[in-house]
């Protein structure tokens, strides 16, 4: 058995382990469910991905992204969505949410990049039961789009915070829904036009602003052996992201839009690529 495929889920797995023994043992014992469950699920689906059992990567998506959607956004009333974020930030509330997303969106990426995309986003979960699972054209240069989206959240949240509306609990629960709604959406609508199921990711999400700096320098990466590499470009041709994997520099195109699906790694008839 490759020492990397125990290394890494081992990494992803004490990583959350360790947030979740001192935030459950500091603030609230929420956190050592909360974390150990998700750092579990992305660890045991990482490894069971990099072992080639089927589906392996869509279960985990399923089993993070549902407990995040339905328990902690639907029942807990936690609202996870961008707007959610600014306004708790604003006012200063330091505990689910923002801690979230310190931990998987703007921090955590340094260590295994932009894994939530790939084993934990619920709007991708959704998405990726589309039928375009491979891009069937180039990647439009549209991306400034999720710019756009992030700075409008950016003057939601601030106008919601300036304002103190009354029953900001209630606005910000159907938000969260109807903020999902919207989401699925105009993702299932743009999979179709572009025929490419991570079109929303690619050119609207507003979460991949917080998660591209730090995925430039992340820990766990796909990398190529050279000497073994043919040029086939297979590794090109069943990257959703429209990754150059043939390039191991940190600017190698669309490097940031990486999100360790692997299915570079199993397509390379040479096995000249590994994380």
């Amino acid at each position: 058995m490759n020492k990397k495929q125990i290394l890494f889920p081992f990494i992803i797995w004490l990583f959350f382990i360790t947030i979740a023994l001192s935030l459950g043992l500091t603030i609230n014992l929420f956190f050592l469910f909360n974390f150990g469950y998700i750092g579990t699920c992305g660890a045991v689906g990482m490894f069971m991905h990099m072992k080639k059992y089927k589906y392996a990567r869509q279960i985990t998506l399923f089993a993070i992204g549902l407990y995040m959607f339905v328990y902690l956004g639907i029942i807990t009333k936690e609202n996870l969505q961008i707007e959610g974020f600014w306004l708790v930030l604003f006012n200063g509330i330091f505990l689910a949410t923002v801690i979230h997303y310190l931990i998987a969106k703007i921090f955590g990426p340094l260590l295994f990049g932009r894994a939530w995309c790939g084993y934990a986003c619920w709007t991708a979960m959704i998405l990726e039961l589309l039928p375009y699972k491979m891009p069937k054209h180039p990647r439009k240069n549209i991306s400034f789009i999720r710019y756009i989206v992030f700075i409008v959240s950016l003057v939601i949240g601030i106008i919601l915070f300036l304002k103190q509306v009354p029953f900001m609990g209630n606005i910000m629960y159907y938000s969260f829904i109807v903020g999902n709604i919207i989401y699925y959406g105009v993702g299932t609508l743009l999979a179709f036009v572009l025929k490419d199921n991570r079109a929303f990711c690619k050119y609207i999400c507003p979460i991949t602003v917080f998660l591209k700096p730090a995925s430039y320098f992340s820990l766990l990466r796909i990398n190529i052996d050279s000497d073994k590499c043919i040029s086939c470009n297979k590794c090109k041709k069943v990257c959703p992201m429209d990754v150059d994997i043939t390039d191991n520099s940190r600017k190698r195109h669309n490097g940031t839009e990486c999100i360790l699906c692997l299915n570079c790694i199993e397509e390379c008839p040479k096995k000249a690529l590994h994380n």
